[in-house]
């Protein structure tokens, strides 16, 4: 499993399983309040699927935040093994 972000962002890229579920865990700590959350539909063609994601939620230190990402992922097996966030 990867988890990619873009350059710059605070983990760029979480290798493993377990890293990748700290940096969920690190990205959730960041949030003092969840105000929303959409995600479009899925795009599927074989093995990846890909959708956007919009986030409204307040960010510990920098205020209320409306970020918009397109969340690309590939299965194999039945498991999510590269997922990439461009935003």
């Amino acid at each position: 499993m990867v988890s990619i972000e873009p350059a710059g962002a605070p983990a760029e890229k979480a290798e493993g399983l377990k890293a990748v579920v700290e940096k969920g865990k690190q990205f959730a700590a960041m949030i003092e309040e969840h105000h929303g959350l959409s995600i479009t539909d899925p795009v599927v063609r074989e093995k990846f699927f890909s959708m956007c994601m919009t986030l409204d939620a307040t960010m510990k230190g920098v205020g209320r935040t409306l970020p918009e990402e397109i969340c690309v992922h590939k299965a194999e097996d039945g498991k999510i093994v590269p997922e990439q966030f461009f935003y």
